[in-house]
This record gives structure tokens, C-alpha cells and sequence, in this order.
């Protein structure tokens, strides 16, 4: 199971990346929805881990990508919120697509739970 984490905060990549490691999957980084556009063209993943606000590209943006280029892709949003209304955007991340949201600060273990979920209805255990 590969898994992509966009996140514009290094600590949140690194604590995801090192949780989800420890769960024997595989994950790749991007710090904005650009650049993890790219990482999905090159290094093609099964589930993507997506914050909401970040420069560059926002998670909107990279959540309406995702589903229209590689429908077959799980999304997971984050989100510490915005200024206004912060459950909006969980709630407009799960109307583009979004299979489960979750808000910061982060219930890890609901995450990689989440994750193995994904994985079994996927049929896929581990790193293929």
C-alpha cells in the first residue's frame, strides 16, 4: 500500500510518515498540491492524505484533481480549518470526494485505522 501525504506542514508529514510506517506502508510526501500532483505522476499511490490549507495549490484544488484524473485513488482530508467556518471545508472536501475527513489536531491511530480500512476493501495488505 503506497500512500501520498500533502501537507504543508513538515511535522504533520513526519509524524503521518512515521505512524503509518510503522504499519508497513509506504509513504510518499508532498508540502502542496502541486507538487504532489507530480509525486502521484511519477510514483503512482493508492491513497491520498490531503490538508486543506496550504500555498500553492490547496487541497480543494488538489482533492478536484485527484478525482477527476485518478478516480480510482482513496482521499483522506485534514484540516485544521480556516478562518471561517472551519468544518466547511471537511464538509466540501467529502462532497468532492473525500472518502473520510479528519480535523487537526490529528487522532493518529484513527488515521492509520482509517488507512488499513482503505486497504482492506482494496485487497491490498502491504507494499506492492
Amino acid at each position: 500500500m503506497k500512500v501520498l501525504v500533502i501537507d504543508d506542514e513538515p511535522a504533520i508529514r513526519d509524524i503521518l510518515r512515521t505512524w503509518l510506517g510503522k504499519a508497513g506502508i509506504t509513504v510518499f510526501e508532498a508540502a502542496n498540491g502541486l507538487e504532489g500532483m507530480q509525486v502521484q505522476e511519477n510514483t503512482p499511490v493508492d491513497l491520498l492524505i490531503c490538508d486543506l490549507i496550504m500555498p500553492v495549490q490547496e487541497g480543494i484544488e488538489t482533492i478536484t484533481s485527484f478525482r477527476q484524473r485518478y478516480p480510482v485513488v482513496g482521499i483522506i482530508a485534514i484540516s485544521g480549518g480556516g478562518r471561517l467556518l472551519p468544518d466547511s471545508y471537511l464538509e466540501l472536501a467529502q462532497q468532492l470526494g473525500a472518502w473520510k475527513v479528519f480535523r487537526k489536531p490529528l487522532d493518529l491511530s484513527a488515521i492509520v485505522q482509517a488507512v488499513q480500512e482503505w486497504c482492506g476493501q482494496k485487497g491490498a495488505t502491504s507494499d506492492r
